[in-house]
């Protein structure tokens, strides 16, 4: 589906779907889509960490599958918190993402924190087989009213 989708659901629930390009262009439009859902419902995850840790997703799926195929983003708005998923044609399971690979990564590489800042920073992440490639994941919780910046 290209563009986006708005579904509202009881209990202030809410989904976004959008096709992307397979190119590099694609992470700053999924930045924006996941900082407007969060800003537009006053959503209270975290807006800075959900645009972070999508962009970490987008770029991986762009990075490590092949072809030009289009790659999916799911946004989900749940009254507990958040999940977003990134769909790509690739059914190979991500690296490291639920567990650590055994060593601290490189600090002079520019590559290699992905994962590494999607397994810290949400509360839980994976991923799952789809019928045309494979979904990964992460969940980020509401934060409390008193821990937002003002």
């Amino acid at each position: 589906m290209n563009g986006t989708a708005l579904q509202e659901r009881p209990s202030a629930s809410a989904s976004w779907r959008i096709a992307l390009p397979h190119s590099a262009a694609a992470v700053p439009v999924a930045r924006a889509l996941v900082r407007t859902a969060l800003a537009d419902l006053e959503h209270g995850a975290d807006c800075d960490t959900a645009e972070l840790l999508t962009a970490e997703l987008v770029a991986n799926a762009v990075e490590h599958t092949a072809g030009d195929s289009p790659i999916e983003l799911v946004v989900e708005l749940l009254p507990h918190g958040c999940q977003v998923e990134v769909h790509d044609p690739d059914p190979a399971p991500p690296g490291d993402l639920t567990r650590p690979h055994g060593g601290e990564p490189d600090p002079w590489q520019e590559h290699g924190r992905g994962l590494l800042l999607i397994r810290a920073l949400s509360s839980s992440c994976g991923h799952r087989p789809t019928e045309s490639g494979k979904a990964v994941w992460f969940r980020l919780p509401v934060v409390p009213p008193q821990w937002r910046p003002a």
